[in-house]
């Protein structure tokens, strides 16, 4: 088993971040909205990974159900270029019984330094927009990827 990089949690999925050119601002740097993109495809993978499609999961017309993203964060430490292949380590920071809040961690190919860090929370939802019980298979499927005790919300 791969070693996880100092400051990414244990408990985590690596997804490997190709930067393409479109990713990149005219000095050629990763421009901050595309570290959301890539924190969106962390999300989705990890879902796929316990058994959770996300297109079953983001939005569920016959189950009358979504899960829309209500907040997130990102810090850019070091700059990343076009050809670069980040390494994404995705967790989850609090699983409550109507919201998550995913964690993302970035290295460069080095693994040495993070070079981005950040958060994103979503919550339930019913056919009416009001929150709503996670599903029970969500939620035992990315127990074991939380880092930190179950919060109550």
């Amino acid at each position: 088993m791969e070693k996880v990089p100092a400051h990414a949690p244990e408990k985590s999925l690596k997804v490997n971040v190709p930067i393409r050119f479109g990713d990149t601002d005219p000095y050629g740097v990763v421009y901050f909205a595309s570290y959301f993109r890539y924190c969106h495809h962390g999300i989705e993978e990890l879902l796929r990974h316990v058994g959770c499609p996300p297109h079953q999961y983001f939005r569920n017309a016959e189950r009358g159900f979504g899960l829309p993203i209500v907040g997130a964060a990102c810090d850019f430490l070091r700059p990343v270029r076009y050809g670069d292949e980040l390494s994404l380590y995705v967790s989850v920071l609090r699983l409550g019984n109507r919201s998550i809040t995913f964690g993302f961690h970035f290295y460069g190919e080095d693994r040495s330094a993070c070079v981005g860090r950040g958060q994103a929370s979503m919550v339930a939802i019913d056919r009416a927009w009001r929150s709503c019980q996670l599903p029970e298979e969500l939620r035992c499927g990315l127990e074991p990827y939380l880092t930190a005790a179950p919060v109550d919300r």
